[in-house]
């Protein structure tokens, strides 16, 4: 993937590609309009441009082309966190963490989740 971050768009198509691991134009375009109508000629021309860019990789063996992202999802989110922490939070992760949690929307199931991870997290670093 190259040294900028996926557009708005971009980000949609990848996490297509990332459930569906591969897929058409034709497929990425309907799980899209599922949420959101686009054009199918928006996502060809979209698929095309990341192409070039190297986000996407395209198997031309089949009369329909197959694309796959190049990138794993976790690396992506990341690098998308990362700048988002240093942009909007001044780098501090504690910022992030206090406003994501003081959203009304975090549910009870999510914070036991979250109660977890900080429990494993300190198991980790008390047994180095």
């Amino acid at each position: 993937m190259s040294n900028t971050h996926p557009t708005p768009a971009e980000l949609g198509i990848l996490r297509v590609l990332w459930q569906l691991e591969s897929a058409t134009v034709r497929e990425v375009h309907e799980e899209l309009s599922k949420s959101d109508p686009v054009g199918y000629t928006t996502v060809l021309k979209q698929l095309q441009i990341m192409h070039r860019k190297g986000s996407v990789a395209r198997d031309t063996s089949k009369r329909s082309h197959v694309y796959r992202a190049t990138e794993e999802m976790e690396r992506t989110q990341r690098s998308l966190l990362s700048d988002l922490i240093e942009r909007a939070f001044g780098g501090s992760a504690l910022s992030l963490v206090v406003q994501a949690l003081s959203d009304a929307s975090v549910s009870e199931e999510e914070l036991q989740s979250i109660r977890a991870l900080i429990d494993a997290q300190e198991g980790v670093e008390s047994s180095s």
